[in-house]
This record gives structure tokens, C-alpha cells and sequence, in this order.
């Protein structure tokens, strides 16, 4: 009998994959690993997202970024291309009204290399010089994505949408942890940001009673991870039982299809 599949995003991505678990008879264990909150203050968001019109290219770093901004946009300018990291973003554009069919899209060619690196790859970055670009991000995040844009000559703005943290590890969520890690597991990890803070959260459990070996037993279980970077993440973690499927969840769910 297969263990649970312990679903890591956010709580509003993690609760439609949740669903799609079920329907191929797999108990789904949601287990937010970052908490999504929006600004205290979104007046700079919305004063920047007033001018969309001004800008060649609007990259949105992760579906999140999207859900937070186009709480703000009533409507996508004409002629503004939009790039996104993978098909969790297309999918979450296509939320929004926003497809191919009326507007032009760029993500990497690439679905297993779903990132900054193989977006910047993908685009006409010549094209771009001199142009204003826009990046929506959260409040901290990497500035490759930035530093490629501005290598080729363009002009960054970049904006945060939406702030993000590691839950508090209060006596719920430990019980949590101690019950999931009871067992074998398949855990789908979409963030190596959430992948770390876990562990930060697991070894603060360690230092508590009776969790000696919670580290242990997470280096034990089986991840899904649909980006390379992750993976890197989880081995640099102690991590060897992984699978790579590349982005979307048409790909993890396969994953999930082709396990014994």
C-alpha cells in the first residue's frame, strides 16, 4: 500500500494538485512549506502596474507573482510580452484570461530546466536593449534574472508582489512532521526555498524530545521535484531518492502514475 503524497506549495496551488492526487486513489497530505501573504502596502505594486503599457517585457517569477498582480490589472496591455519560468505560471495566466491566443508567452523551451537561466536562454535578449522590463517577484528572491536582463541592456525595474515565509514550527505542525515522516512518503517539492526551510525546521525539531532522527527520516523519503535546481538542493541536503519530471503537473502526477 503506497504512502501519501505530501503536497509542499503554497496553500492555493497545493489545494487543486491535492484534488488531482486523490482522483488516482492517492491520499494527498497537504503541507503548505511557505506561507504566501500579501504587502502591508501595495501602493508601489499598483503604481507600477498602472504604466504596464510602458514596459517591452514583464516577467513574472512564480505563479504567486501572477495571482498578487493581476489582483491589480483589469486588463493586459496590448503588445506587452510576458515571460514566465514554467507551466505552473502559464497555467496560473490562463487563470487570468491571459493565453496565446492574446498575448505573446515566453517560458524556456525546456520543461525539465524551468528557471531564470533557461527563460533568460529563450528570449530575444538583443531585442531588449535600451527597453524598459519589469519583474514581478516576491520581497526576496535571486537577481539573476535581473542581472541577465541588464547584461543585455535593458532597464530593470523590479517590483515585489507578495511577501513569503517558512511556517512557525508550532506544536501542530511538529506532530505533523513526526506523523508524515512515520512513514514512506512521496513528497512533491516545487521550491528550493521551502525544500530548506524545512530542514531548518527539522533540525530545529531535532533538538527537541524524541527527535533525534527527524533529519534522518526526511533524507529517507522520496521527493518529486520538477526543476533541476531542486534537485541540487535536495542532494546538497542528504536527499538521493528523487525524481526529476520537469514543470507542470501534468508531469507530476505522471511521476506519481509510473511508481510501483
Amino acid at each position: 500500500m503506497p504512502g501519501a503524497v505530501v503536497i509542499t506549495r503554497p496553500l492555493a496551488q497545493a489545494l487543486p494538485l491535492a484534488e488531482r492526487v486523490a482522483a488516482l486513489g492517492r491520499r494527498a497530505e497537504v503541507l503548505p512549506l511557505l506561507d504566501i501573504a500579501p504587502l502591508p502596502d501595495t501602493g508601489p505594486l499598483r503604481a507600477v502596474l498602472a504604466r504596464l503599457h510602458e514596459f517591452a517585457l514583464v516577467a513574472f517569477v512564480s505563479p504567486n507573482a501572477i495571482d498578487a498582480a493581476f489582483a491589480h490589472i483589469p486588463a493586459w496591455p496590448a503588445g506587452v510580452t510576458l515571460a514566465v519560468v514554467g507551466e505552473g505560471s502559464r497555467a496560473a495566466l490562463a487563470a487570468h484570461g491571459v493565453t496565446e491566443a492574446n498575448a505573446t508567452i515566453v517560458s524556456p523551451l525546456d520543461p525539465v530546466h524551468s528557471d531564470s537561466e533557461h527563460l533568460l536562454q529563450a528570449l530575444d535578449l538583443p531585442a531588449l536593449r535600451g527597453r524598459q522590463v519589469l519583474i514581478v517577484r516576491g520581497e526576496a528572491g535571486r537577481e539573476l534574472m535581473g542581472d541577465g536582463f541588464r547584461a543585455a541592456g535593458a532597464h530593470v525595474t523590479a517590483i515585489p508582489a507578495y511577501r513569503r515565509s517558512v511556517p512557525q514550527l508550532t506544536p501542530e505542525f511538529a506532530a505533523r512532521l513526526r506523523a508524515l515522516l512515520a512513514e514512506e512518503n512521496d513528497w512533491i517539492v516545487t521550491s528550493s526555498e521551502a525544500l530548506r526551510g524545512l530542514f531548518v525546521l527539522l533540525e530545529e525539531l531535532a533538538c527537541s524530545a524524541g527527535g533525534d532522527d527527524i533529519v534522518a527520516k526526511m533524507q529517507q523519503q522520496h521527493l518529486i521535484v520538477p526543476h533541476a535546481r531542486i534537485a541540487e538542493t535536495a542532494r546538497l541536503l542528504g536527499l538521493s531518492r528523487l525524481t526529476l519530471t520537469g514543470s507542470g503537473d501534468e508531469r507530476l502526477l505522471a511521476a506519481l502514475q509510473s511508481r510501483p
